[in-house]
């Protein structure tokens, strides 16, 4: 079984070197490790010193990208490279290394195909109160969004099987952290956490200027993942309250009508009216994207296949239990 650890890096020429000490070089159950950084654009000297470090594979964008656009081109990477198993770290080495042995446990037993790095964020010092606050609330919300029990959905010390990593599709520019934990508990993708450690912090976070930018940006993807993935129920959601509120309007000018005193609320009747339209209009919306989502499926079942026999090394990919 071949493991590839993949490390995003932008500029990271001062941390790069600790990270990779940190990482195992062996594991039980697992043959071959290999290491991989996606240099997403870097103007210092991340590729020379991943070239000294003695890391395996580089790839390079010309420009920076993003961290969105630099996890996909690691896993298409790895793929391409036979991985079993993909372990996606940080550069900052803010996770523990050794941990890794964790996280690819419950995939070597076959048990999970996703798991998630959870951090002590309550006991993380250099997390201020509000970003505790924020981690825990986006969580939450992202757990309810995926139907799935994932305690910390932002960190991206993480592993995937061979087939979870081939299920990808990251549609956002910003990060793959919450979409694909989205995708992979609407799509009944086997996916789970675990408790993991922290390393004191190295330098600020890159991804966001300002908690408000992160919380902003974060709520966007995670209701654009969700208007992908169950369409019919956000939809219904958002047309039940036009709908609701219309009803109540209606019903207070029906009341007042009864008493004669119609004449001076038939602003009320148009109001019921226009959100009582907009309720139907949102329902019928629903039920388009639902189809729309249907079709989305068929295509993702086909983009699978067509990942397996583009990254087929040996006949097992194309002959796994999922085929039988």
């Amino acid at each position: 079984m071949k493991l590839i650890i993949q490390i995003p890096c932008f500029n990271e020429e001062n941390t790069l070197a600790e990270t990779f000490k940190d990482l195992p070089d062996s594991i039980d159950g697992i043959d071959e490790i290999e290491y991989l950084i996606i240099n997403d654009g870097s103007t210092d000297d991340t590729v020379n010193v991943a070239n000294k470090l003695g890391i395996n594979h580089v790839v390079c964008f010309k420009q920076n990208k993003g961290l969105a656009a630099g996890f996909m081109a690691g896993i298409d990477a790895c793929l391409r490279l036979g991985a079993d198993i993909i372990v996606n770290t940080d550069a900052d080495n803010q996770y523990y290394g050794e941990d890794i042995k964790e996280i690819v446990k419950p995939i070597i037993e076959g048990h999970y195909d996703i798991v998630i790095g959870s951090r002590p964020i309550d006991d993380t010092e250099h997390f201020s109160k509000n970003k505790k606050l924020f981690q825990h609330l986006g969580s939450w919300v992202v757990r309810k969004a995926s139907n799935t029990d994932i305690s910390d959905a932002p960190s991206g010390f993480r592993a995937y099987s061979r087939k979870a990593a081939m299920q990808l599709n990251v549609m956002n520019e910003y990060t793959y952290t919450l979409e694909t934990i989205i995708q992979a508990g609407r799509n009944k993708i086997a996916i789970t956490s675990t408790p993991i450690r922290t390393n004191p912090e190295t330098r600020k976070s890159r991804l966001f200027k300002s908690t408000q930018t992160y919380v902003k940006r974060s709520a966007v993807t995670i209701i654009r993942s969700y208007m992908m993935y169950s369409p019919l129920r956000f939809f219904c959601l958002i047309g039940s309250i036009f709908f609701t509120v219309g009803l109540i309007v209606a019903i207070r000018f029906i009341h007042l009508y009864s008493l004669g005193y119609g004449r001076g609320h038939i602003q009320s009747l148009i109001l019921s009216s226009i959100l009582l339209l907009l309720g139907f209009q949102t329902f019928f919306m629903g039920l388009q994207a639902d189809l729309t989502a249907a079709n989305r499926k068929l295509l993702e079942d086909i983009q699978y296949r067509v990942r397996k026999m583009d990254y087929a090394s040996d006949k097992k990919d194309l002959n796994d239990e999922d085929e039988k």
